[in-house]
């Protein structure tokens, strides 16, 4: 079975494995635990920022954000298909009594004119303050979209000027780092707050962390406990985000090649990809019968996700799919496409 529904599907190698195996392990919650202080301390120098706070997940990681950068009855502001508005339960709200109000963007990047064009009046104080921006990049509902560096100086500079706060949800950043070449903290020493995620293209089983300022981080470990998120002997898991950061961040432009190829070679076979395909995402509009298309590829073997698009699946490349597994793609998906139609 070729499994292209979500980077989130890697598996550890041998390699990550040893290091797991191997790691130097203490108390986490007390702050004695070398492997997870390592990983924090090369978290926050890869994204420029002062300090970072190891967490179970990115969902915490961009809720504790949130949580820090506002007080109840605030508002955050960020694209409407973002993961901290469709992918979290409503977590600022349920967190920390955050209204939402959404930005309407195609590609998951707005303009500083919109930005202001949803900034309300609250003088009157019957209405939230909004308070924080989030940016997501990549942009998963996009396919994989990426920030340019000038539109983010925009946003940035907008933010400043309108007395908001930034949170990055950088959950598939690095992706974003190499689409760009640039390094990762050029875009996110932007930020407030930045959140990244080990499990998916960078390969870790488990782990995210949360990055800032040093006031911020304090903060962030305080709510880490109160979220239930403080760990024992954690070095075990967090050797292997010591190992994604050090040896799987540059692999990723082969996820890129892959995808890209994917998508050339359905195209040729007159597929229906969306969109252009800029990091490890290829998006495919299948029709109205989506859960047939993505039965039928199954029984090819080959497996798909839905997206928040209604007619639209997605494939996704990480380190477990090889050239010749996109070779197959290539042939199995069309094959699969044209069995749903006569289905």
């Amino acid at each position: 079975m070729i499994e292209l529904r979500s980077d989130t599907a890697t598996q550890p190698t041998a390699a990550m494995r040893r290091a797991m195996a191997e790691a130097e392990v203490g108390d986490e919650q007390r702050r004695e635990d070398p492997t997870v202080n390592e990983l924090e301390r090369l978290a926050a120098e890869l994204l420029g920022q002062e300090e970072a706070v190891y967490l179970p997940t990115a969902t915490m990681a961009n809720q504790i954000a949130l949580r820090v950068l506002t007080r109840p009855g605030q508002e955050v502001l960020a694209e409407e298909s973002s993961h901290v508005f469709g992918a979290e339960l409503g977590g600022a709200a349920v967190h920390s009594g955050l209204a939402h109000r959404a930005i309407e963007a195609e590609n998951g990047r707005f303009t500083p004119d919109q930005v202001r064009a949803k900034i309300r009046d609250w003088g009157s104080h019957h209405t939230p303050a909004t308070t924080v921006l989030v940016v997501e990049d990549t942009h998963n509902s996009s396919g994989g979209r990426y920030w340019r560096l000038d539109e983010l100086d925009a946003i940035a500079a907008c933010a400043a000027e309108l007395g908001l706060r930034l949170h990055l949800d950088g959950a598939r950043l690095f992706n974003a780092a190499v689409a760009r070449e640039l390094p990762a903290a050029e875009f996110a020493r932007h930020f407030d707050t930045v959140s990244i995620c080990l499990s998916k293209g960078l390969g870790a089983p488990m782990g995210a962390l949360v990055a800032g300022s040093a006031e911020l981080m304090a903060e962030a470990r305080w709510n880490k406990h109160l979220f239930g998120g403080a760990m024992r002997q954690a070095g075990i898991v967090a050797a292997a985000g010591v190992y994604a950061l050090t040896r799987n961040v540059d692999r990723l432009a082969e996820d890129h090649v892959r995808a890209r190829r994917l998508a050339d070679g359905l195209l040729e076979r007159d597929v229906a990809v969306r969109g252009p395909v800029e990091t490890n995402f290829v998006q495919i509009d299948v029709g109205p019968d989506r859960a047939g298309a993505l039965a039928r590829m199954r029984e090819e073997g080959v497996l798909l996700s839905t997206t928040i698009h209604p007619t639209v699946v997605r494939a996704v490349t990480h380190l477990d799919v090889a050239d010749e597994d996109v070779d197959a793609a290539i042939e199995l998906i069309p094959r699969a496409l044209e069995a749903a139609v006569h289905a």
